[in-house]
């Protein structure tokens, strides 16, 4: 996929789409650690993620007791951890401090249940690890028979769902730390990982949520934090595993508690109601959608309110009548300039976006319901609407329903004995109108650079009787 440089495909992830996303994993995958926090069976909680399945699995499982033993455990170091995590912000000085705070724990944690035994009190602990990497899968590796093709089907799923959560939340801790992601080089990142994975028996490869704010609490500043992850981790496996067999389920959890409590931004969300009601949409849309249903639902709830919001953008784009702002020659929105006077007998419309098939038809109706109000007014002109200008700058690009739809809003002028004046059309519009042949339709004399000098071309041509 980098290939084709399909790495665009992250930008429909809106800011607004991943602070609600990454609300709802880390309240998700806090939950999630409810099993090993409250000393809960595995086989007792469930395996779906949604909160009502999680909380439903917890509250059954408090009939048959929770461990109080794990519960103070978990709760103990999850205060450390929150109490070495506030000095590190409080005092730079002491950034160390929540950097080592879990490593700390882990320690004492495990020796405190190797001393006490209170694996023997129901306290959960790690147990017996393999030691080693796994041994070489190459030879299961097969390219062809039945299950070739839905192999290749759910690789392209997994494949977008992966890159699309390990994007969400890239984009947060890019935010945090001042970086650019680049969606290509992900791609091959993540692609790489799981090829080389493969050949070794590895789970699928993608943005590790609970690692990743691990990672970053521990206050680690580049890649190089990876490789050292990297190589301690193969030590671990190969000489120290059976040093974790006293290791409690229950420091883990608290471990990713206390990591994904920060990620929860509720101020970015009250940010995001007052500055845009539609992102808040999106962002509740993804919040709600992990939290009550899946990652993957969240992300694609996000996605199509993100695209909803383009869609109507696109097809209803703003438009607005502009006014001369006085002692000048600039001409802006009366609505946002309350100065602004408009022109008797010449109404200036400006339109804010690219003119295509989408929205033509739209623009063309509004510009006339606006002239038809204009004309309805009485006592705001010495005379009648004789002039139509429309204020073209903001246009990037029109395609041909365009061009059909300033035709047609041509012919309607000419019905009413309007005349239909352009003000700076860019050189691509520009180049669409000549070749069009809507220039010489219009009169080439009545396209200008600026909206004063149309102006200056309607006026004398006025007929001022009322």
């Amino acid at each position: 996929m980098s290939k084709t440089r399909l790495g665009f495909l992250i930008d429909f992830l809106s800011h607004a789409a991943i602070v609600g996303f990454m609300g709802g994993a880390a309240i998700t995958i806090g939950l999630q650690q409810l099993k090993g926090f409250l000393g809960i069976k595995s086989k007792m909680f469930t395996t779906k993620t949604d909160i009502v399945s999680v909380l439903h699995s917890v509250f059954a499982s408090a009939k048959h007791g929770w461990n109080w033993h794990t519960i103070l455990i978990g709760a103990s170091f999850l205060c450390f951890l929150l109490v070495a995590k506030y000095i590190g912000k409080k005092n730079n000085k002491f950034f160390w401090v929540p950097a080592i705070a879990p490593l700390i724990s882990v320690v004492l944690s495990t020796f405190f249940v190797f001393i006490t035994r209170a694996d023997k009190q129901g306290v959960e602990i790690v147990n017996h690890i393999e030691k080693g990497i796994n041994p070489s899968s190459v030879h299961d590796i097969y390219f062809s028979g039945e299950y070739l093709g839905k192999g290749f089907k759910i690789g392209v799923t997994a494949g977008m769902i992966a890159l699309t959560e390990a994007i969400a939340i890239g984009r947060t801790f890019a935010s945090m730390k001042d970086y650019q992601l680049d969606g290509n080089r992900e791609m091959v990142a993540l692609g790489t990982m799981n090829v080389v994975g493969s050949m070794t028996s590895c789970y699928v490869a993608t943005g590790s949520f609970s690692r990743s704010a691990v990672n970053y609490m521990a206050g680690c500043q580049t890649a190089v934090s990876n490789i050292v992850m990297s190589v301690v981790v193969f030590l671990t496996l190969q000489f120290l595993t059976p040093l974790f067999k006293y290791t409690p389920n229950a420091i883990l959890a608290a471990i990713i508690i206390s990591a994904v409590i920060s990620l929860v931004d509720y101020q970015a969300a009250i940010l995001i109601w007052k500055i845009d009601k539609f992102d808040f949409i999106a962002c509740m849309g993804a919040f709600f959608g992990v939290v009550f249903i899946s990652v993957e639902i969240g992300l694609l709830i996000a996605v199509s309110i993100s695209f909803a919001k383009i869609l109507l953008q696109v097809t209803r784009p703003r438009t607005a009548i502009l006014g001369k702002i006085p002692r000048t020659t600039v001409y802006r929105n009366i609505e946002q300039y309350p100065e602004a006077s408009k022109i008797p007998g010449v109404m200036i419309v400006r339109v804010d976006s690219a003119i295509y098939f989408s929205n033509s038809n739209y623009v063309k109706e509004r510009i006339l319901r606006w002239l038809t109000d204009e004309e309805a007014v009485k006592g705001d002109y010495h005379t009648r609407i004789q002039f139509l200008i429309v204020e073209m700058s903001p246009v990037t690009d029109i395609d041909t329903s365009g061009i059909q739809a300033f035709e047609e809003l041509h012919r309607s002028l000419e019905k009413r004995s309007v005349q239909l004046v352009l003000a700076n059309p860019g050189s691509a519009v520009t180049d669409k109108l000549y070749t069009s042949n809507f220039a010489n339709i219009i009169g080439q004399d009545k396209i200008f650079l600026t909206v004063a000098e149309a102006v200056a071309y309607c006026s004398p041509k006025l007929d001022v009787n009322p």
